[in-house]
């Protein structure tokens, strides 16, 4: 039988099992989309990784109301509510994390010089989707 047709819960413990492969990529998708939004939410009040103002394309600057670096606290905060979403509801929050760096993509496709950032993006906007799709199944069996 197929890891594809087998059940991944344990009859003892009733939940997934940690040997089960899918279980582990859900694990660390998850594990990764709840720390790295809140580090990197709380780090746009710092910038200590980055200087995270000149990550706002121009026109968006101009749309928002203040500076860029204001507009940076408010990514910063929906950053750290995202993060906190996928601990708590990953079927929601990793769709949310999604949306959010399909945002950004579009952001800094705007922004020349920023297009390998971009792409970066687009991959962990994948590993967001799978991680939704991951919990539809994982996170389900738990409740």
């Amino acid at each position: 039988m197929s890891s594809a047709t087998t059940s991944p819960t344990t009859p003892a413990a009733g939940r997934p099992a940690l040997a089960d492969p899918g279980y582990q990529a859900y694990l660390i998708l998850r594990t990764g989309f709840t720390v790295a939004p809140i580090l990197f939410g709380l780090d746009k009040f710092a910038n200590l990784l980055a200087d995270w103002p000149a990550y706002l394309a121009p026109w968006i600057d101009g749309l928002v109301p203040g500076s860029a670096q204001a507009a940076m606290y408010a990514v910063g905060v929906v950053e750290i509510a995202a993060g906190i979403a996928v601990a708590l509801a990953p079927r929601f929050g990793g769709w949310l994390v999604a949306g959010w760096l399909a945002g950004i993509i579009v952001n800094l496709l705007t922004i020349p010089g920023h297009y390998d950032i971009a792409l970066r993006d687009f991959g962990l906007l994948l590993g967001a989707v799978a991680l939704a799709r991951l919990a539809q199944r994982y996170h389900a069996e738990r409740q």
